[in-house]
């Protein structure tokens, strides 16, 4: 646990010391990449900090020989505005545990631990406000600093590229296309994963808004190739300009997702 923590310190140091503007400029909307399952084309304004936590997150899934539940808190995400257009983030997981029942015995195995570091760039490529039609390209690689219970177990890396349309009145449109060098279930190599998430966003004013989304991600794993598929729903409420918080759920369209995840969490723009 002491080296897990030892680890974060040393990549959030690096990361704090990334350059940023001398003096940030007028705050745009906030841009926070919670709730829902997609990913904005905005970026964070250069000199701006956002910090984002899950302050708890609870996923079921179950067939017929078992049971899993797993809950995580503390799913920070650190995010700093280096140009007008260009964010770089920092991503850790603090706790997860995971309980396993086998459902004709009834015996359980338990786990839990720290989770993996992501690092991620976003560049955004037109509207960095995210206002009209937005674009951006989003690499990202992780770290295997977390434990068994949460942790992948081997660095894994992908490319995201986050677009949004405003069609006015208070909806928007966004897609989130993906392809990642996923790590392998044995906890060992990597493998061709790829999907999208497709989101209706509506605006009920200057503080609360709604998005429905849906996704498909294809994971062809050597031990097993699967599709996972989610319908998700999430509400999130802005009591200031620098302020968001969020709830949401999502549900499995198919045998190879989680049956359901309830989540919420908290936004703060520094």
């Amino acid at each position: 646990m002491v080296r897990h923590l030892l680890y974060f310190g040393i990549v959030a140091a690096a990361f704090a010391a990334l350059p940023a503007a001398a003096q940030a400029q007028d705050a745009r909307e906030l841009c926070a990449d919670r709730p829902g399952l997609g990913t904005p084309a905005c970026t964070v304004e250069p000199g701006r900090l956002v910090f984002e936590l899950g302050l708890g997150d609870w996923t079921r899934q179950k067939d017929a020989a078992s049971e899993t539940n797993m809950a995580k808190t503390g799913d920070a995400l650190f995010r700093v505005g280096l140009t007008d257009s260009l964010e770089a983030q920092l991503g850790w997981t603090a706790y997860g545990h995971v309980r396993i029942r086998d459902r004709s015995t009834n015996a359980e195995e338990k786990d839990g631990g720290v989770g993996d570091i992501a690092l991620a760039l976003r560049q955004n490529l037109h509207n960095p406000d995210g206002s009209g039609f937005s674009v951006a390209v989003m690499p990202y690689v992780t770290l295997p600093a977390g434990g068994a219970a949460i942790g992948a177990g081997d660095w894994g890396a992908g490319l995201l590229v986050p677009v949004s349309f405003d069609l006015g009145h208070g909806l928007s449109l966004a897609l989130t296309p993906e392809v990642d060098a996923a790590v392998d279930g044995d906890r060992s190599g990597r493998h061709l994963a790829y999907g999208s998430v497709f989101g209706l966003g509506l605006d009920f004013g200057n503080d609360v808004s709604a998005t429905i989304e849906t996704s498909a991600m294809r994971d062809d794993d050597p031990d097993g190739h699967s599709t996972e598929a989610l319908a998700g729903l999430s509400f999130a409420w802005q009591p200031s300009k620098d302020m968001q918080f969020d709830i949401g759920a999502n549900i499995g369209l198919n045998a190879a997702s989680p049956d359901r995840e309830i989540y919420l969490g908290v936004v703060r723009r520094f």
